[in-house]
């Protein structure tokens, strides 16, 4: 949730949200309450509920304090295997610690523990051999008032591999078209880094979601997979 609407939520309803991120796979939870939303934007909260955090890099080793990288959970013994998918399973679990599993979640730890979510693995952005993560952009044109939902993905491009790109559900009574695009991109820009705004926006009349509200990007990323002949 952008750090901006989590402010005025508690603004409007008081300091009685509290916010809890976990897994399907049961692999671990933190918890925060309004005060420490108020005091650390962004977090989703401190470990040890549940399982105690590890941010570790590609290679695998824990990384320093404010690192960012994969979330991992270290529990007394693994929490879960995947029906019938040793292979899955494999995947999910730390190849030097076999109690240590993760949903694919990039984050990092504050110096107290607190938790910070920066993207999915999966949808990672890989651009010119820069790693995007398209959060950052989706959460400010989350805010714009003439947008109702949002994805920023990455599109095949010749010559960097992948180009960002987001697609926008309008809300009801704007048109589309290309003065509306550079008005997104302005603003994106204004707010996140050149590297990380879209070179496009391509609009849509909605969004494929979950019946729980979970965006299915690769639904969307379908539709501009190369042709195969």
């Amino acid at each position: 949730m952008p750090t901006e609407i989590k402010r005025a939520m508690i603004e409007w309803w008081g300091p009685v949200i509290n916010e809890y991120y976990a897994s399907t796979e049961g692999s671990g939870v933190t918890f925060i309450d309004s005060e420490q939303a108020l005091a650390r934007p962004g977090s989703v909260g401190r470990d040890g509920v549940m399982g105690i955090v590890r941010i570790c890099g590609e290679d695998g080793r824990e990384l320093p304090t404010g690192s960012i990288g994969t979330v991992w959970w270290e529990r007394d013994e693994r929490p879960f295997e995947y029906h019938n998918d040793p292979e899955k399973t494999e995947k999910a679990t730390h190849p030097d610690h076999p109690t240590w599993t993760t949903s694919g979640d990039i984050g990092y730890l504050d110096e107290d523990r607190f938790l910070y979510l920066t993207d999915r693995a999966a949808f990672m952005i890989i651009s010119g051999g820069v790693n995007i993560y398209p959060q950052e952009s989706e959460n400010v044109l989350t805010l714009h008032p003439k947008v109702f939902d949002v994805a920023v993905i990455g599109v095949p491009n010749d010559e960097m591999g992948e180009e960002v790109k987001a697609v926008v559900q309008l809300v009801e009574g704007v048109e589309p078209g290309p003065e509306i695009e550079q008005e997104l991109l302005e603003y994106v820009r204004s707010n996140v880094s050149k590297f990380k705004t879209p070179r496009s926006i391509d609009f849509s009349d909605d969004l494929p979601r979950t019946p729980t509200g979970k965006l299915v990007k690769h639904k969307l990323r379908a539709r501009y997979a190369p042709a195969v002949s």
